[in-house]
C-alpha cells in the first residue's frame, strides 16, 4: 500500500523513469504518512494511437469520480 501506475507515451529515458518513481514515492510518503518500503510505482508506456482506447476511455473518462487531478484535454 499504496501502488501507483503511471501511463505515458514512450520516449522517456530509464533515468527519467527512475527519477519519476523516486519523486512519486517521496510525495506519497510525505503526504500519506507511509514508509517508502510500502510504496510501489509502475510506469507503462502506451503508444499515442492506443491512448484513447487503452487509457482515456476506460480509465479516465469512465472513472472521473475518483480523479483528484483531471486532465486538461479530451480525446474527442
Amino acid at each position: 500500500m499504496p501502488h501507483v501506475e503511471i501511463k505515458c507515451y514512450p520516449g522517456r529515458s530509464e533515468e527519467q523513469k527512475i527519477r519519476c518513481a523516486e519523486e512519486v514515492t517521496k510525495a506519497i510518503t510525505e503526504t500519506m504518512g507511509c514508509d517508502a518500503s510500502s510504496v510501489s510505482v509502475a510506469i507503462k508506456e502506451i503508444e499515442k494511437e492506443d491512448w484513447k482506447a487503452k487509457v482515456f476511455d476506460p480509465q479516465i473518462a469512465s472513472d472521473e469520480a475518483s480523479l483528484y487531478k483531471k486532465p486538461g484535454y479530451t480525446c474527442d
